[in-house]
């Protein structure tokens, strides 16, 4: 039996994580009163008793937590942004080059950031094939639902009565200093941060990442891309597929409450669409943490996700 504690385990990520865990009958979940989950003491007791921590924490919280660890054995899978790319720390996306066997053999892994997920699935394999240059210039534009700005942002957002301004769609990070970005650089390949537009929406839930590039800028066709991704993304969490949905249009939401991630190429010969579509609270979150913890525990790397049949 495997001993799991979470470390903020009363965030959006950190209870979408917990009901995953209680399902689970090859781990025991270690928590702590509510009077004690910010004790550092208790925290540092229970981190130390665990097998593998989750913290879900802000950075700064989640930075101290580390500092607790004192068993050499504890593994710590991180859904903050303060270890993304930091040294000594496993960034946890497995679908990449090379990260799958490097995560089952660490004990730091850093869960990736939801609109990072959704720029890097589409441009890190480009860099690699030599499809895009290092110091290529990119913007990407990103929508999410709005439980992706946690517990206060839900609330706002189901808040009756509430601002006219939140019926529309809302573009934030306006001075291009988005926490995502260094990771989104980083782990693409990229010499040059992209231009990035998050946007939030009047949804719970979901995700449409978009990457348009000209065709002048890449080193190659846009089936050349697509060749990349089929070859690269066949699995049933992430999948490369040639359509939209039924009515050939795009919704963010279309994956709600799955695990998985679309990957796939819109446009035309001129200007090309490169498209990642997924939950925020999935893939983005929650999911890739389970996805991250099975193949730490060397099970099935799917258990305890909701995946489409097939």
């Amino acid at each position: 039996m495997t001993n799991v504690f979470i470390d903020g385990s009363a965030g959006t990520a950190g209870l979408r994580i917990r009901d995953r865990l209680l399902a689970r009958a090859d781990l025991s979940l270690i928590e702590l009163p509510r009077e004690l989950r910010k004790d550092p003491a208790a925290r540092k007791e229970a981190i130390n008793s665990a097998d593998i921590a989750f913290l879900c924490l802000p950075d700064a919280a989640a930075v101290e937590s580390v500092s607790l660890v004192e068993r050499e054995r504890v593994i710590v899978i991180d859904t903050s942004t303060a270890h993304r790319t930091a040294p000594g720390w496993d960034y946890g996306f497995p679908e990449l080059h090379g990260r799958r066997a490097a995560i089952a053999a660490s004990r730091r892994v850093a869960n990736p950031g939801c609109h990072a997920s959704g720029f890097i699935v589409l441009i890190e394999p480009l860099v690699r094939a030599g499809l895009l240059r290092p110091d290529a210039a990119l913007t990407c534009f990103s929508v999410t639902g709005y439980s992706g700005g946690g517990k206060q942002m839900i609330a706002e957002y189901e808040a009756e009565p509430r601002p006219a301004r939140y019926a529309a769609p809302r573009q934030y990070g306006l001075p291009q200093r988005h926490k995502h970005l260094k990771e989104m650089t980083a782990i693409s390949g990229l010499t040059t941060e992209p231009a990035f537009c998050p946007i939030v929406a009047d949804y719970y839930s979901g995700m449409a990442v978009t990457v348009p590039v000209f065709a002048r800028d890449l080193r190659g066709t846009a089936d050349d891309v697509r060749a990349v991704y089929r070859a690269r993304y066949h699995s049933r969490i992430v999948h490369y597929t040639d359509a939209a949905d039924d009515d050939s249009l795009l919704a963010a939401n279309a994956l709600t409450g799955r695990d998985d991630m679309e990957v796939l190429v819109a446009g035309n010969d001129e200007r090309i669409l490169l498209i990642s579509r997924f939950d925020n609270l999935g893939k983005g979150a929650s999911g890739a943490a389970i996805q991250n913890l099975n193949i730490l525990l060397g099970v099935e790397e799917t258990t305890g996700l909701e995946l489409p049949i097939g």
